[in-house]
């Protein structure tokens, strides 16, 4: 917590780091204005009761910046932004052309951005008009006529896009990732609602339940931090050919394996599995047809939010896609060609296909141990549940997990500007 503070001050003290800063900060007054302007014809109450009964929804909020509880112009937020460079990032694997352009430097970052734009629009639409047939269905907006349907997701599609471009300011001309600060301020702008409705319904014995809730989240909170800054360091010696001496030389340095290389990625593809089964199910379950209506029964029983199987289930799937992502992002076969291109060497391994062996053994280790981390971090308001019986404050741990990894982001981004800015002061 010094550390934060300690990187602010010096910051502030540096008049350029000051203005990116304030520039951020007026950048999230807007967002959170235009996120109170809802879209015409909702029932907000209808709106909320909905959310109260789907959990999906209520992690679609969270990515949307807390915009979707609110049905503002920009409920549908930046999932389809996040879904469209998702796909760019798997593509990567199948198709050699956009592999090849993202080793292009910043040309070639430029021009996968570019692609990630473009995908994000039809992306949105559809989601637009699936959102539609969602509130329809739950009568939270009425018929709307052809040319109504389509203002309504244009409207959405408009919002998203300008989230986006507002993240893209962020890049530009403030600290931090926008994407993740703009998520990051929606998290934040809900707390006070949480804590305020938690004061409201807190009496007697509850008070206990609320101090072990805090300590929970303190717990947790400490441990993300600790393990997303944990790296395990496999030492790297390169060799040298020293000109003035008839011999070799070396230079050492490591390579940096995280234990969370995959980040909160598993559990929004994991989230967006096991949670399917209950949106299905509160969708057809006051249907006509005996069968569909049983089925839908059966789901939100066993699929139950706060059952044993939802959670079970969520907690593996959480733990596959850790493995998967971090096998898509992570590559010890380039990662060993590239030591071997380079003069590099692991001490006792030999260079080529066992150097990519033991780095595969290695990063198999350490990320099992981050999936079942972050496996917790999931399953975590349901502990939080059971422990506390608090039902009104649980922030999802992947809400907790997009706080903390965004506030260390964004404090290790004003520390390099200021080195930068010191060493140029220096040299000058």
């Amino acid at each position: 917590m010094n550390r934060i503070f300690q990187t602010f001050k010096k910051a502030f003290e540096n008049r350029d780091i000051k203005k990116k800063i304030l520039f951020t900060a007026g950048i999230f007054i807007i967002f959170r204005l235009f996120a109170h302007i809802p879209v015409s014809g909702i029932n907000l109450a209808n709106l909320h009761n909905l959310f109260a009964q789907n959990q999906f929804l209520g992690l679609l909020d969270i990515f949307s910046g807390g915009t979707l509880a609110n049905f503002s112009i920009m409920a549908l937020g930046l999932n389809p932004y996040i879904n469209a460079s998702i796909i760019l990032q798997l593509l990567t694997i199948v198709s050699p052309q956009i592999d090849a352009l993202s080793k292009e430097g910043e040309a070639g970052r430029q021009k996968i951005n570019q692609y990630t734009r473009l995908i994000t629009v039809p992306l949105a639409i559809l989601q637009a008009f699936g959102m539609y047939a969602l509130v329809r269905s739950q009568n939270i907006i009425g018929n709307l006529s052809p040319l109504q349907i389509i203002a309504f997701v244009f409207t959405m599609t408009a919002g998203t896009m300008f989230l986006v471009w507002l993240g893209e300011l962020i890049n530009e001309y403030g600290v931090g990732n926008g994407v993740s600060v703009l998520i990051f301020g929606g998290i934040i702008g809900r707390l006070p609602v949480a804590f305020t409705q938690t004061a409201s319904s807190t009496t007697g014995n509850n008070y206990i339940n609320l101090m072990i809730f805090a300590i929970l989240g303190i717990g947790v909170i400490a441990a993300i931090v600790i393990i997303n800054e944990a790296t395990r360091k496999i030492p790297v010696f390169y060799a040298r050919a020293a000109r003035e001496i008839k011999n070799t030389t070396s230079t050492s340095t490591h390579l940096p394996l995280r234990l969370t290389q995959a980040g909160v990625i598993p559990i929004i593809f994991a989230v967006s599995l096991v949670l399917v089964p209950s949106l299905v199910s509160n969708y057809f379950i006051s249907s006509k047809i005996a069968v569909l209506r049983n089925t839908a029964y059966f789901l939100s029983v066993w699929f139950d939010p706060n059952g044993f199987t939802y959670n079970a289930v969520y907690f593996f799937l959480v733990v596959i896609f850790t493995f998967f992502y971090t096998a898509v992002i992570f590559n010890p076969k380039k990662i060993a060609e590239d030591l071997q291109k380079y003069g590099g060497f692991i001490p006792g391994i030999r260079p080529g296909k066992k150097t990519e062996e033991y780095l595969n053994y290695v990063m198999t280790r350490i990320t099992l141990i981050g999936a079942i981390f972050l496996g917790i971090i999931a399953i975590f308001p349901s502990i939080a549940r059971v422990l506390t019986g608090i039902q009104t404050l649980l922030l999802g741990g992947t809400g907790i997990l997009i706080v903390v990894s965004v506030i260390l982001e964004t404090v290790k981004s004003i520390e390099a500007q200021i080195v930068t800015r010191d060493y140029e002061a220096f040299t000058n």
